[in-house]
């Protein structure tokens, strides 16, 4: 637990996990007192990584994905709710937040400067199918051989809630998780101020182009510029349409405050998949966004205090 009787000093621990790089602020008196906790933060988030990851042959995606088109596999409590939270978002997004999307990477790679023949995604998109997935009796079923799930597109958003919250279990009242830019806030900084947030300009690497005040809640972004390649002089970003299987090209940059973590990621990620009808839905939600379209022209929801670099 934090103690109280002490002043709050900021203490500052990186660390790697889901392959990036990751980090925990958190206010503590004592420097061994921030590890203790920290470690604690640093085993929830590899927890999920182990029982989620794709890459990880015993975890309960690479059961479901080994399983399918042959038998349905028993779900925890804690899978089951993150599926039925995956049926909600492709809902709402009317079929563009699909998880079983994970498997158009077999045709794009980012790496190479090369986008796929039309045949290699008719032969892919037959896949992508989640409105076919069984849900029922806490079991998951997926229907056609070849089909995966993927939680990528949630999985380090819902891995900094968890952090946050097991920080918050233990009395840490000052802080943020941040899971490679996936953020989750714990409170202002000791002395009660917000922490100031850059927002990575998308189209000058290094170079901050808003800064966002955040106590609590969640920040994420998504966008254009973390993998891509170029080829005459068009843009393809790892950001793709389920139905169509080609990159979304209206955005460059989205980012959400939200309560939680994973609910500012899946709505900056639905927003970049809806293209132009991103804006309205944005608006749509009442949640404060800092947003650049195509044209660099700059959407910021009027309740946002972003600082403008």
């Amino acid at each position: 637990m934090v103690s109280k009787s002490l002043p709050l000093q900021i203490h500052r621990l990186s660390f790697k996990a889901m392959g990036s790089a990751c980090e925990v602020v958190l206010g503590c008196p004592t420097q061994k007192e921030a590890e203790s906790l920290v470690k604690l933060a640093i085993d929830e988030v590899l927890r999920i990584e182990h029982k989620y990851s794709r890459y990880t042959s015993d975890s309960i995606v690479s059961r479901i994905n080994q399983q399918a088109g042959l038998a349905p596999v028993k779900c925890d409590d804690e899978s089951w709710a993150l599926f039925q939270f995956a049926s909600q978002l492709y809902e709402k997004s009317d079929g563009l937040f699909d998880i079983t999307s994970g498997v158009l990477r077999q045709a794009w790679n980012f790496q190479k400067t090369e986008v796929p023949t039309a045949a290699e995604l008719e032969r892919l998109l037959p896949l992508v199918a989640w409105q076919k997935v069984v849900l029922q009796d806490q079991s998951i079923a997926l229907p056609l051989t070849g089909m995966e799930v993927d939680l990528g597109g949630f999985g380090k958003e819902y891995a900094a809630d968890r952090a946050a919250h097991v920080l918050k279990e233990k009395g840490a009242t000052s802080g943020y998780v941040n899971l490679a830019g996936d953020m989750r806030f714990l409170g202002p900084k000791p002395n009660g101020e917000p922490w100031m947030i850059g927002i990575q300009d998308p189209r000058k690497r290094g170079q901050i182009v808003a800064t966002l005040p955040m106590t609590q809640g969640g920040l994420a972004t998504s966008g254009d510029y973390e993998r891509y390649f170029e080829l005459n002089g068009q843009r393809y970003c790892h950001v793709l349409n389920p139905i169509t299987g080609h990159p979304v090209k209206h955005w460059r940059t989205v980012s959400v405050t939200a309560p939680a973590t994973v609910v500012s990621g899946c709505t900056s990620t639905m927003a970049m998949l809806k293209e132009e009808d991103g804006l309205t839905f944005l608006q749509s939600t009442g949640f404060d966004f800092f947003a650049i379209d195509q044209n660099g022209k700059v959407h910021v929801r009027q309740e946002t205090q972003a600082a403008l670099n």
